[in-house]
Protein backbone atom coordinates (compact mmCIF):
# COMPACT_ATOMS: atom_id res chain seq x y z
CA UNK A 1 0.00 0.00 0.00
CA UNK A 2 1.47 3.48 -0.79
CA UNK A 3 1.86 5.20 2.16
CA UNK A 4 1.06 8.84 0.55
CA UNK A 5 -2.39 7.83 0.23
CA UNK A 6 -2.89 6.34 3.35
CA UNK A 7 -5.04 8.37 5.95
CA UNK A 8 -2.31 7.73 7.99
CA UNK A 9 0.15 9.71 6.00
CA UNK A 10 1.24 13.31 7.74
CA UNK A 11 1.64 15.77 5.30
CA UNK A 12 3.76 19.36 5.47
CA UNK A 13 2.01 21.46 7.53
CA UNK A 14 1.81 25.38 6.77
CA UNK A 15 4.79 27.10 9.18
CA UNK A 16 3.75 29.49 11.25
CA UNK A 17 4.23 33.40 10.37
CA UNK A 18 6.55 35.41 12.56
CA UNK A 19 4.92 37.43 15.02
CA UNK A 20 4.72 41.18 14.12
CA UNK A 21 3.25 43.98 16.43
CA UNK A 22 1.29 46.71 14.99
CA UNK A 23 3.70 49.09 14.73
CA UNK A 24 6.26 46.77 12.28
CA UNK A 25 3.44 45.62 10.63
CA UNK A 26 2.41 49.40 9.95
CA UNK A 27 6.35 49.97 8.61
CA UNK A 28 6.52 47.07 6.14
CA UNK A 29 3.43 48.39 4.94
CA UNK A 30 5.02 51.80 4.46
CA UNK A 31 8.00 50.48 2.91
CA UNK A 32 6.54 48.63 0.16
CA UNK A 33 4.42 51.74 -0.40
CA UNK A 34 7.68 53.71 -0.63
CA UNK A 35 8.98 51.68 -4.07
CA UNK A 36 5.80 52.50 -5.47
CA UNK A 37 6.18 55.81 -7.59
CA UNK A 38 3.19 58.43 -7.60
CA UNK A 39 2.46 57.73 -11.11
CA UNK A 40 1.73 53.76 -10.63
CA UNK A 41 -0.41 54.62 -7.77
CA UNK A 42 -2.70 56.71 -9.30
CA UNK A 43 -3.07 54.57 -11.98
CA UNK A 44 -3.90 51.28 -9.66
CA UNK A 45 -5.90 53.68 -7.55
CA UNK A 46 -7.99 55.04 -10.86
CA UNK A 47 -8.38 51.21 -12.06
CA UNK A 48 -9.64 50.37 -8.88
CA UNK A 49 -6.69 48.19 -7.65
CA UNK A 50 -7.89 48.17 -3.47
CA UNK A 51 -4.50 47.27 -2.80
CA UNK A 52 -3.01 49.98 -3.98
CA UNK A 53 -5.86 51.89 -2.24
CA UNK A 54 -5.10 50.25 0.67
CA UNK A 55 -1.63 51.65 0.96
CA UNK A 56 -2.55 55.04 -0.55
CA UNK A 57 -4.73 55.62 2.53
CA UNK A 58 -1.74 53.87 4.85
CA UNK A 59 0.44 57.10 3.43
CA UNK A 60 -2.70 59.08 4.12
CA UNK A 61 -2.23 57.87 7.97
CA UNK A 62 1.51 58.11 7.88
CA UNK A 63 3.16 60.93 10.21
CA UNK A 64 6.19 60.74 8.43
CA UNK A 65 6.78 63.72 6.63
CA UNK A 66 8.29 62.03 3.10
CA UNK A 67 4.93 59.67 3.52
CA UNK A 68 2.18 63.28 3.94
CA UNK A 69 4.08 64.62 0.86
CA UNK A 70 3.51 61.62 -1.02
CA UNK A 71 0.09 61.11 -0.18
CA UNK A 72 -0.53 65.18 -0.82
CA UNK A 73 0.52 63.96 -4.68
CA UNK A 74 -0.80 61.01 -4.93
CA UNK A 75 -4.67 63.28 -3.36
CA UNK A 76 -3.70 66.11 -5.93
CA UNK A 77 -3.55 63.71 -9.11
CA UNK A 78 -6.95 61.43 -7.66
CA UNK A 79 -8.71 65.07 -7.05
CA UNK A 80 -9.95 65.40 -11.23
CA UNK A 81 -12.25 61.32 -10.68
CA UNK A 82 -13.18 62.38 -7.14
CA UNK A 83 -16.79 64.26 -6.11
CA UNK A 84 -18.93 61.77 -8.34
CA UNK A 85 -20.61 59.22 -4.89
CA UNK A 86 -22.93 59.75 -3.02
CA UNK A 87 -21.78 60.50 1.23
CA UNK A 88 -23.37 58.81 3.80
CA UNK A 89 -22.74 59.70 7.24
CA UNK A 90 -24.16 57.00 9.49
CA UNK A 91 -24.38 57.66 13.58
CA UNK A 92 -25.89 56.16 16.83
CA UNK A 93 -24.46 55.68 20.75
CA UNK A 94 -22.55 52.37 20.55
CA UNK A 95 -25.18 49.39 20.81
CA UNK A 96 -27.35 50.74 18.14
CA UNK A 97 -26.66 47.73 15.80
CA UNK A 98 -24.23 50.50 13.21
CA UNK A 99 -22.53 47.57 12.02
CA UNK A 100 -25.23 45.35 11.15
CA UNK A 101 -26.86 47.93 9.53
CA UNK A 102 -24.08 49.50 7.38
CA UNK A 103 -23.46 45.53 6.10
CA UNK A 104 -26.92 45.16 5.54
CA UNK A 105 -27.47 48.72 3.51
CA UNK A 106 -24.34 47.88 1.86
CA UNK A 107 -25.39 44.80 0.83
CA UNK A 108 -28.15 45.76 -0.27
CA UNK A 109 -26.31 48.20 -2.28
CA UNK A 110 -23.57 46.00 -3.91
CA UNK A 111 -26.15 43.65 -4.98
CA UNK A 112 -27.22 46.76 -7.11
CA UNK A 113 -24.21 46.39 -8.80
CA UNK A 114 -23.33 49.68 -6.92
CA UNK A 115 -20.12 50.56 -4.85
CA UNK A 116 -19.38 51.13 -1.78
CA UNK A 117 -16.52 52.30 0.72
CA UNK A 118 -16.92 52.31 4.76
CA UNK A 119 -14.69 54.55 6.51
CA UNK A 120 -14.74 55.88 9.81
CA UNK A 121 -14.52 58.56 11.97
CA UNK A 122 -13.47 56.85 15.48
CA UNK A 123 -10.67 58.98 17.58
CA UNK A 124 -11.13 56.78 20.49
CA UNK A 125 -10.00 53.83 18.87
CA UNK A 126 -6.73 54.42 20.12
CA UNK A 127 -8.04 52.78 23.68
CA UNK A 128 -10.03 50.67 22.12
CA UNK A 129 -13.44 52.73 23.43
CA UNK A 130 -15.52 52.78 19.73
CA UNK A 131 -16.88 49.82 17.67
CA UNK A 132 -15.20 50.65 14.33
CA UNK A 133 -12.25 48.65 15.24
CA UNK A 134 -14.50 44.96 15.24
CA UNK A 135 -16.33 45.91 11.90
CA UNK A 136 -14.09 44.22 9.69
CA UNK A 137 -15.02 40.78 11.71
CA UNK A 138 -18.62 41.64 12.39
CA UNK A 139 -19.17 42.87 8.70
CA UNK A 140 -18.48 39.25 7.58
CA UNK A 141 -20.22 38.87 4.17
CA UNK A 142 -19.80 42.72 3.43
CA UNK A 143 -16.17 42.82 3.75
CA UNK A 144 -15.48 39.33 1.44
CA UNK A 145 -17.93 41.45 -1.24
CA UNK A 146 -15.75 42.37 -4.44
CA UNK A 147 -18.12 46.09 -4.59
CA UNK A 148 -17.43 46.54 -0.84
CA UNK A 149 -14.32 48.20 0.93
CA UNK A 150 -14.10 48.50 4.59
CA UNK A 151 -11.49 50.46 6.06
CA UNK A 152 -10.71 50.94 10.10
CA UNK A 153 -10.48 54.15 11.70
CA UNK A 154 -6.74 55.26 12.42
CA UNK A 155 -5.65 55.16 15.57
CA UNK A 156 -5.19 58.84 17.56
CA UNK A 157 -6.50 61.05 19.88
CA UNK A 158 -7.12 64.32 17.87
CA UNK A 159 -10.66 64.07 16.52
CA UNK A 160 -8.99 66.91 13.54
CA UNK A 161 -6.44 64.81 12.72
CA UNK A 162 -8.15 61.57 12.31
CA UNK A 163 -11.17 63.26 10.24
CA UNK A 164 -8.56 65.24 7.90
CA UNK A 165 -7.49 61.62 6.80
CA UNK A 166 -10.94 60.38 6.96
CA UNK A 167 -12.08 63.41 4.30
CA UNK A 168 -8.31 62.46 2.32
CA UNK A 169 -9.31 58.91 1.88
CA UNK A 170 -12.63 59.60 0.77
CA UNK A 171 -10.90 61.21 -2.51
CA UNK A 172 -8.91 58.60 -3.30
CA UNK A 173 -12.13 56.37 -2.34
CA UNK A 174 -14.26 57.88 -4.85
CA UNK A 175 -11.61 57.72 -7.62
CA UNK A 176 -11.32 54.39 -6.93
CA UNK A 177 -14.47 54.58 -8.44
CA UNK A 178 -16.41 54.11 -5.26
CA UNK A 179 -20.24 55.57 -5.65
CA UNK A 180 -21.29 55.78 -2.29
CA UNK A 181 -18.89 56.12 0.94
CA UNK A 182 -20.47 55.29 4.28
CA UNK A 183 -18.77 57.16 6.82
CA UNK A 184 -19.44 55.55 10.43
CA UNK A 185 -19.19 57.67 13.64
CA UNK A 186 -19.09 55.79 17.46
CA UNK A 187 -21.62 58.47 18.23
CA UNK A 188 -20.21 59.52 21.41
CA UNK A 189 -18.62 63.04 21.79
CA UNK A 190 -18.27 65.71 19.04
CA UNK A 191 -17.79 63.15 16.33
CA UNK A 192 -21.23 63.36 14.79
CA UNK A 193 -20.55 66.97 13.69
CA UNK A 194 -17.47 66.87 11.88
CA UNK A 195 -18.94 63.27 10.34
CA UNK A 196 -22.12 65.72 9.22
CA UNK A 197 -19.39 68.10 7.69
CA UNK A 198 -17.96 66.16 5.03
CA UNK A 199 -21.39 64.11 4.10
CA UNK A 200 -24.61 64.55 2.10
CA UNK A 201 -27.02 62.80 3.94
CA UNK A 202 -26.75 62.30 7.60
CA UNK A 203 -28.83 59.20 9.06
CA UNK A 204 -28.92 58.94 12.83
CA UNK A 205 -29.70 55.31 14.41
CA UNK A 206 -31.91 54.42 17.48
CA UNK A 207 -33.44 52.09 19.56
CA UNK A 208 -36.72 52.03 20.65
CA UNK A 209 -37.37 51.34 24.55
CA UNK A 210 -33.98 52.58 25.90
CA UNK A 211 -35.25 55.10 27.28
CA UNK A 212 -33.32 57.96 25.29
CA UNK A 213 -36.66 58.24 22.69
CA UNK A 214 -36.12 62.49 22.82
CA UNK A 215 -32.81 62.59 24.10
CA UNK A 216 -31.30 63.43 20.83
CA UNK A 217 -33.14 67.01 20.90
CA UNK A 218 -31.03 67.55 24.11
CA UNK A 219 -27.62 67.06 22.28
CA UNK A 220 -28.72 68.54 19.28
CA UNK A 221 -27.90 66.02 16.81
CA UNK A 222 -31.86 65.87 15.47
CA UNK A 223 -31.16 69.18 14.31
CA UNK A 224 -28.38 67.64 11.87
CA UNK A 225 -29.85 64.39 11.09
CA UNK A 226 -31.36 64.51 7.12
CA UNK A 227 -33.18 60.82 8.33
CA UNK A 228 -33.83 59.03 11.49
CA UNK A 229 -33.85 55.17 11.61
CA UNK A 230 -35.19 53.34 14.51
CA UNK A 231 -33.24 50.32 14.21
CA UNK A 232 -34.13 46.41 15.58
CA UNK A 233 -38.15 46.86 15.10
CA UNK A 234 -38.34 42.99 14.97
CA UNK A 235 -40.41 40.71 17.42
CA UNK A 236 -41.64 42.13 20.49
CA UNK A 237 -39.93 45.99 19.93
CA UNK A 238 -42.06 45.97 17.03
CA UNK A 239 -44.60 47.93 18.81
CA UNK A 240 -42.09 50.09 20.75
CA UNK A 241 -40.62 51.23 17.33
CA UNK A 242 -44.06 52.37 15.92
CA UNK A 243 -44.41 54.34 19.35
CA UNK A 244 -40.91 55.95 18.80
CA UNK A 245 -41.61 56.91 15.14
CA UNK A 246 -44.82 58.98 16.25
CA UNK A 247 -42.80 60.75 19.26
CA UNK A 248 -39.60 61.65 16.80
CA UNK A 249 -42.31 62.41 14.05
CA UNK A 250 -43.72 64.96 16.10
CA UNK A 251 -40.14 66.52 17.83
CA UNK A 252 -39.06 66.86 14.20
CA UNK A 253 -42.16 69.07 12.73
CA UNK A 254 -41.17 71.25 15.90
CA UNK A 255 -37.95 72.21 13.73
CA UNK A 256 -38.22 75.06 10.63
CA UNK A 257 -37.52 73.56 7.38
CA UNK A 258 -34.08 73.12 6.39
CA UNK A 259 -32.33 74.88 3.87
CA UNK A 260 -32.20 71.92 1.52
CA UNK A 261 -36.10 72.14 1.45
CA UNK A 262 -36.49 68.41 2.75
CA UNK A 263 -38.39 67.36 5.49
CA UNK A 264 -36.60 64.75 7.74
CA UNK A 265 -37.68 61.46 7.53
CA UNK A 266 -38.56 58.94 10.75
CA UNK A 267 -37.86 55.18 9.37
CA UNK A 268 -38.41 51.83 11.23
CA UNK A 269 -35.84 48.62 10.28
CA UNK A 270 -34.78 45.70 11.07
CA UNK A 271 -30.68 45.00 10.17
CA UNK A 272 -30.75 41.51 11.37
CA UNK A 273 -33.78 40.78 8.95
CA UNK A 274 -33.11 42.92 6.34
CA UNK A 275 -36.53 44.81 6.78
CA UNK A 276 -37.10 48.35 6.05
CA UNK A 277 -33.57 48.59 3.79
CA UNK A 278 -35.28 49.40 0.48
CA UNK A 279 -37.04 52.59 1.96
CA UNK A 280 -33.82 54.17 3.28
CA UNK A 281 -32.36 53.16 0.37
CA UNK A 282 -35.18 54.86 -1.61
CA UNK A 283 -35.46 57.34 0.91
CA UNK A 284 -31.75 58.36 0.36
CA UNK A 285 -32.17 58.34 -3.68
CA UNK A 286 -35.37 61.30 -3.06
CA UNK A 287 -32.85 63.87 -0.93
CA UNK A 288 -30.40 63.21 -3.53
CA UNK A 289 -32.67 64.49 -6.33
CA UNK A 290 -34.13 66.63 -4.88
CA UNK A 291 -30.71 68.70 -3.30
CA UNK A 292 -29.28 68.33 -7.13
CA UNK A 293 -32.34 70.26 -8.23
CA UNK A 294 -32.30 72.54 -6.23
CA UNK A 295 -28.59 73.21 -6.28
CA UNK A 296 -28.43 72.86 -2.45
CA UNK A 297 -26.03 69.70 -3.09
CA UNK A 298 -23.47 71.33 -4.56
CA UNK A 299 -23.55 74.57 -2.17
CA UNK A 300 -23.04 72.20 0.67
CA UNK A 301 -20.26 70.62 -0.74
CA UNK A 302 -18.74 74.56 -1.45
CA UNK A 303 -19.59 75.64 1.87
CA UNK A 304 -17.48 71.58 3.41
CA UNK A 305 -14.39 72.42 0.97
CA UNK A 306 -14.48 76.04 2.68
CA UNK A 307 -14.78 74.64 6.22
CA UNK A 308 -12.02 71.74 5.64
CA UNK A 309 -9.70 74.70 4.13
CA UNK A 310 -9.96 76.71 7.30
CA UNK A 311 -9.86 73.96 9.55
CA UNK A 312 -6.95 72.04 8.34
CA UNK A 313 -5.13 75.85 8.16
CA UNK A 314 -5.67 76.18 11.77
CA UNK A 315 -4.19 72.69 12.76
CA UNK A 316 -1.32 73.39 10.83
CA UNK A 317 -0.59 76.53 12.46
CA UNK A 318 -1.53 74.79 15.42
CA UNK A 319 1.42 72.32 14.78
CA UNK A 320 3.73 74.60 13.80
CA UNK A 321 3.50 76.77 16.31
CA UNK A 322 3.87 73.43 18.53
CA UNK A 323 6.88 72.32 17.20
CA UNK A 324 8.83 75.34 16.89
CA UNK A 325 11.96 74.85 19.23
CA UNK A 326 11.58 78.54 20.95
CA UNK A 327 7.96 77.91 21.74
CA UNK A 328 8.22 74.82 23.33
CA UNK A 329 11.77 75.95 25.87
CA UNK A 330 9.50 79.09 26.45
CA UNK A 331 5.99 76.82 26.99
CA UNK A 332 8.22 75.23 29.64
CA UNK A 333 9.11 78.56 31.66
CA UNK A 334 5.80 79.95 31.21
CA UNK A 335 3.92 76.60 32.72
CA UNK A 336 6.53 77.36 35.86
CA UNK A 337 5.75 80.56 36.23
CA UNK A 338 2.01 79.97 36.17
CA UNK A 339 2.14 77.28 38.41
CA UNK A 340 4.49 79.96 40.90
CA UNK A 341 1.89 82.95 40.21
CA UNK A 342 4.09 84.55 39.02
CA UNK A 343 2.06 85.20 35.47
CA UNK A 344 -1.15 84.68 34.47
CA UNK A 345 -2.53 82.57 31.87
CA UNK A 346 -3.13 85.09 29.48
CA UNK A 347 -0.07 87.11 29.50
CA UNK A 348 1.47 83.85 29.21
CA UNK A 349 -0.24 83.21 26.28
CA UNK A 350 0.32 86.44 24.46
CA UNK A 351 3.79 86.47 25.45
CA UNK A 352 4.03 82.74 23.45
CA UNK A 353 2.25 83.79 20.85
CA UNK A 354 4.50 87.34 20.50
CA UNK A 355 7.41 84.75 19.84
Amino acid sequence: MDINSSALHEKDGVSPPETTNKTSAEKIKLSRAKQNSVEEFVAKILEGNITFLSKAITLIESTNTKHQQKANEILERCLPFANKSVRIGITGVPGVGKSTFIEAFGKHLTSKEKKVAVLAVDPSSSVNKGSILGDKTRMEELVTDKNAFIRPSPSGTSLGGVAQKTRESIILCEAAGFDTIIIETVGVGQSETVVHSMVDFFLLLKLAGAGDELQGIKRGIIEMADAIVINKADGENEKNAKIAKVEFNRALHLYPLKESKWQPKVLTASALHHLGIEQIDTMVADYISLTKANNYFNIKRNEQNKYWLLSTINQQLKDNFYNNKAVKKALEEEIKKLENGKTTPFSAAKKLLDL
